[in-house]
């Protein structure tokens, strides 16, 4: 079936729709030869796509949810003798991890190979919530965490506003575990933040990507995302239409 190829170029994972258009326009894009033009489709079964001379591959679509270890590497690439989440998750097709998590943390991380959804689950125009159950040293006061809430400084820019709630520590021993969901995820923020306010982590598992949680997985196990949950992933990240203001009506008038 014929698409646009920006979308062609964006489902291979090799640009987002808007660079896609970008490279048509900078005639870096090609189809069985020729330079094609904004607004061109082409059909993947059996025309060559090509990109600045690379030809686009097209396999059968994937999404996978697994439950990292601590200890497996968020990543493609082996880091000295650590497994990475393509190693746990042994597909033919070529998955890539949504976004990355420690190697010190567990929890929910995704794998597909579409390119599209990637560029918009990890953007931060998106603004995707991502779901964290932290275990910290000790207590924060109310004190901390409305200033963690708020925002704090790292690397000189503040970080953007998060919810954070209390799900256990009230009594039941020296530390707290806290429910934290937040829009952005610079490299280690949570660890950071906790550290810098005095309350380092313990644990970290991240238990929801947007609406997607893990479930009833435990560490090490993965399965594929249902029809479903990708609609649902894909309609968190669309933006929503703008409803137009409705006029009130007017009152009937009174009949003669």
């Amino acid at each position: 079936m014929e698409e646009r190829l920006q979308k062609l170029i964006a489902q291979a994972g090799l640009a987002s729709r808007r660079e896609a258009e970008e490279l048509i326009r900078q005639m870096q894009v090609t189809v069985n030869g020729k330079i094609a033009a904004l607004g061109d489709k082409a059909d993947p079964s059996k025309d060559d796509v090509r990109v600045a001379g690379q030809r686009l591959r097209f396999e059968a679509t994937r999404y996978v949810i697994l439950f990292k270890k601590r200890g497996v590497v968020s990543s493609t690439e082996a880091q000295g003798e650590r497994p990475t989440v393509v190693d746990i998750v042994k597909a033919k097709e070529r998955l890539y991890p949504v976004g990355r998590l420690d190697i010190d943390s567990d929890g929910l991380i995704l794998l597909t190979n579409d390119g599209e959804l990637t560029n918009k689950l990890t953007h931060p125009r998106y603004g995707l919530e991502k779901t964290y159950k932290v275990m910290v040293t000790g207590k924060p006061p109310r004190e901390t965490l409305e200033k963690w809430q708020n925002g704090i400084f790292l690397d000189g820019e503040r970080t953007l506003p998060c919810t954070i709630r209390v799900i256990s520590g009230e009594g039941d021993g020296p530390n707290a575990v806290l429910r934290i969901v937040m829009k952005e995820g610079r490299k280690r923020q949570i660890r950071r933040m906790a550290e810098l306010l005095g309350h380092p982590v313990l644990h970290l598992t991240r238990t929801h990507i947007g609406p997607l949680g893990l479930g009833t997985l435990k560490p090490g196990q993965w399965r594929e995302l249902t029809p479903g949950e990708v609609r649902m992933l894909k309609e968190a990240v669309e933006p929503h239409p703008r409803k137009k203001p409705t006029r009130p009506r007017k009152p009937p008038q009174p009949k003669p």
